[in-house]
């Protein structure tokens, strides 16, 4: 069972950890099985999305998701 860390370090530390265990392991996939991964990482304690991706075209669609993601925002306080 899964439970908060409610140390706010320790939760950090322990975050940044499986993140790069995380990207370890895409990197494996990608290099042993020739396939095309990327993962994007949500953190509430940082204000942008961690992206990790090897090709420029999966980057590329996911500035263009952000830019319509902000226009929707926006949007929605004009409203």
């Amino acid at each position: 069972m899964l439970a908060r860390i409610p140390n706010n370090s320790a939760r950090r530390a322990c975050l940044k950890k499986r993140r790069l265990g995380l990207m370890k392991k895409m990197s494996e996939l990608t290099i042993f099985y020739g396939g095309n991964t990327y993962h994007v990482i949500y953190s509430p304690d940082e204000s942008e999305l961690i992206v990790w991706s090897p090709h420029d075209e999966v980057q590329q669609k996911l500035d263009e998701y952000k830019k319509t993601h902000k226009l929707g925002q926006l949007k929605k306080m004009v409203n």
